[in-house]
């Protein structure tokens, strides 16, 4: 079993021109003042984003975690600093039918402790009932705390597949930041290396060469044609990317018991 797609690199088509290492040195310094100058925009994002302003909430809330209901303010874990990832949820599905993005940004973030040594503390929030979440999160092997925030109202709760940002004053509790869509992508350290490979993500949104290969199609079939593969990848037991019915988001093959699925457990759901 495998939890790649079956292409093997040598039989795609497109490759980079072979150059001598001096041309190749030349280019690669070219590019590297492109790549000084995003870095230096994003420090200077970074610092914007330290000098917006912040909301009060109420720390005081329940979420419901492995010991049961407790004070928002709890999940500090006695440090300054929070950041949560809100986890989306579909009632009654097994587990392949958890969303797939949602399973990238947590999978990610299976050790904490370089936040921690920095003031900071990680918890996943999901809107899904505990008694459901729970053994979810022991199928995963998830070692970060989760909490099911089901009837908490936003943004701790809410709308899920968010990134926030908590700061605590005492027993006071601020919402100073919170992202989605692309902006949960620094959580995701394999599409930063992907986008250091020729290939890069191989998603149909990305500018690519003449004759580059083309995003793989997964298949399932949607008005007719094939998905293209994303950063969210299903697959079934052989690796083959897919949203059908006999797939799992692409890390869950790795967990003990995981056998091949009969049904996602959502009908009509496409990512």
């Amino acid at each position: 079993m495998t939890t790649t797609p079956g292409n093997a690199s040598g039989d795609l088509p497109g490759k980079p021109p072979v150059v001598d290492l001096a041309t190749w040195q030349a280019a690669r310094e070219e590019l590297l003042v492109r790549e000084k100058a995003h870095t230096h925009e994003g420090d200077a994002i970074a610092a914007a984003r330290r000098r917006l302003p912040m909301v009060e909430l109420d720390g005081a809330v329940k979420v419901t975690g492995i010991d049961g209901p407790v004070p928002f303010l709890s999940l500090f874990q006695g440090r300054d600093e929070l950041v949560v990832y809100q986890h989306m949820w579909y009632d009654g599905a097994p587990h392949q039918g958890q969303c797939e993005g949602c399973t990238t940004t947590a999978w990610h973030v299976k050790d904490a402790v370089y936040l921690n040594a920095r003031g900071v503390s990680f918890a996943v929030l999901t809107s899904g009932p505990w008694d459901e979440v729970a053994p979810y999160v022991e199928f995963m092997g998830y070692t970060q705390p989760w909490y099911s925030v089901r009837g908490v109202e936003a943004p701790i709760g809410g709308q899920m597949g968010h990134i926030a940002c908590f700061l605590r004053d005492g027993d006071r509790v601020f919402l100073t930041y919170s992202t989605t869509g692309r902006g949960n992508e620094p959580v995701n350290g394999s599409l930063g290396l992907l986008d250091m490979t020729p290939y890069g993500r191989r998603e149909a949104w990305e500018d690519d060469p003449e004759g580059w290969p083309e995003a793989p199609q997964t298949g399932a079939p949607v008005g007719g044609h094939g998905e293209p593969i994303s950063c969210t990848w299903r697959s079934d037991a052989d690796g083959v990317a897919t949203w059908g019915p006999t797939s799992r988001p692409v890390p869950q093959w790795t967990r003990p018991g995981a056998t091949p699925v009969e049904t996602l457990g959502r009908q009509g759901h496409h990512h």
